[in-house]
């Protein structure tokens, strides 16, 4: 109960503060969605400040790790957690599962899209 209770509270404030990131940047940029651009490329590189701080220095508990990366990166922008597994199958070499895992999620990401679009027109 205590880490739902952790990813809930981290993903309320990630969620809060991409919404004004996004209500303020978009609505200067409109062509470019600065605000969502700057959300992911922050949102990447705070899951690896902290994944790093977690795993190789030991500078933050489970329950921290837990709290910043599935909880406020999470709620934040979840492009956060995808270019960290994106960066894992890298990293480890698997370039047949990395590509298929881009691919299909980019591919795949504007195929829902665009029929939840349309069966929002029904």
């Amino acid at each position: 109960m205590n880490n739902i209770l952790l990813v809930f509270l981290g993903g309320g404030i990630g969620s809060v503060l991409r919404y004004l990131i996004s209500k303020t940047f978009n609505s200067y940029f409109q062509q470019f969605y600065l605000g969502t651009f700057l959300i992911n490329s922050i949102g990447c590189l705070l899951i690896g400040i902290v994944i790093g701080f977690s795993y190789k220095n030991n500078i933050l508990s489970q329950n921290h790790t837990l709290l910043l990366t599935t909880g406020f990166c999470g709620g934040f922008t979840t492009f956060s957690t995808f270019a960290l597994e994106s960066h894992s199958l890298l990293k480890n070499g698997d370039l047949i599962h990395f590509s298929l895992y881009t691919l299909l999620s980019f591919t795949i990401g504007l195929v829902a899209i665009a029929i939840g679009l349309w069966l929002s027109k029904l």
